[in-house]
């Protein structure tokens, strides 16, 4: 892996910053819209990664999305695969994942992130701080799996869905695309796409 370019750099980026910081990858600075004011592990300003000189500088990085929001991670990614090719996958010294696991490309395993066998992840996931996705769980694009959410085993999350920290997914209900699973709900029926439930046993809101 080359030197790491953070696209985004707020608190989601510091997430994967301190992520590949623990795998002994550097990250060598980040691209923003403007140059941050704040800047706490004194990155370099590489640009917009929308201007067209700034992108083709990040040619010579690795690179990584650090964006938290599904819709604009997804949108930001999409832009710049088409210009340099895939992201890197982020996964941090101390979370667990199995070798049976096939996954795509800029996703980020968070501290303390289980990842059980025979899951499927798609590309842009998040699998933040000590989420737990059991075994042959299958996850779609641009999907964000909240700090302590639980997926217990055969749960589906279509792409774009967000599942909100602490909740708990019963083993095989299906959460559908750009839905969103509130923090603490218990969901043990499927959920339809777009949707937005809450609560123990999740209703829709």
């Amino acid at each position: 892996m080359k030197n790491i370019a953070l696209v985004g750099y707020s608190g989601h980026a510091y997430v994967a910053y301190e992520a590949f910081f623990s795998q002994g990858v550097t990250v060598v600075g980040y691209t923003e819209k403007e140059e941050k004011e704040h800047n706490p592990y004194s990155l370099k300003y590489l640009g917009n990664e929308r201007e067209l000189e700034v992108v083709d500088s990040l040619k010579d990085y690795s690179y990584f999305v650090g964006v938290g929001d599904n819709t604009v991670r997804k949108n930001i990614s999409e832009y710049l695969i088409s210009k340099l090719g895939m992201p890197e996958n982020n996964i941090h010294k101390t979370a667990i994942v199995s070798k049976s696991m096939n996954c795509g490309n800029g996703n980020l395993f968070a501290a303390g992130a289980i990842i059980n066998p025979l899951v499927k992840i798609g590309n842009g996931v998040i699998c933040n701080t000590g989420s737990i996705i059991e075994h042959e769980c299958v996850i779609g694009d641009y999907v964000h799996v909240a700090p302590g959410a639980v997926l217990t085993g055969n749960v589906v999350i279509e792409d774009g869905a967000f599942i909100g920290a602490n909740s708990v997914i019963k083993q095989g209900v299906t959460v559908g695309k750009n839905a969103i699973v509130g923090a603490g709900a218990v969901v043990i029926n499927n959920v339809a796409d777009e949707k937005v439930v809450v609560g123990n046993p999740a209703k829709i809101k």
